[in-house]
């Protein structure tokens, strides 16, 4: 079974409360269903070629399914309520390679 992971990258942020207040509940939800905050962009972030520079968060799940699961759980869902429009952000679920 391959890994799975949030793969995030913020766009915009036109609430820092309500994305703190999101995060908070993210990481609960995250943490309940196994899932490991790998790397969270608080300043260090180099890009390249057509990368831009946002917010970067990078979420480890043992699957691809219980990455997938954990976004529908209803603990992520009230964290994503509580963020609403504070955030563009580009959601991605990815599966890793094959162990």
């Amino acid at each position: 079974m391959n890994k799975g992971y949030w793969v995030v990258a913020y766009r915009s942020v036109s609430d820092e409360s309500a994305l703190k207040n999101y995060g908070e509940l993210a990481e609960v939800a995250i943490a309940a269903n196994g899932g490991t905050i790998l790397a969270r962009t608080t300043g260090g972030l180099e890009v390249h070629e057509a990368g831009l520079k946002q917010r970067t968060v990078v979420v480890e799940f043992a699957s691809f399914e219980l990455a997938q699961r954990t976004y529908a759980s209803e603990a992520y869902q009230a964290a994503l309520r509580a963020l609403g429009t504070a955030a563009e952000r580009d959601f991605r679920i990815i599966e890793g390679l094959e162990q």
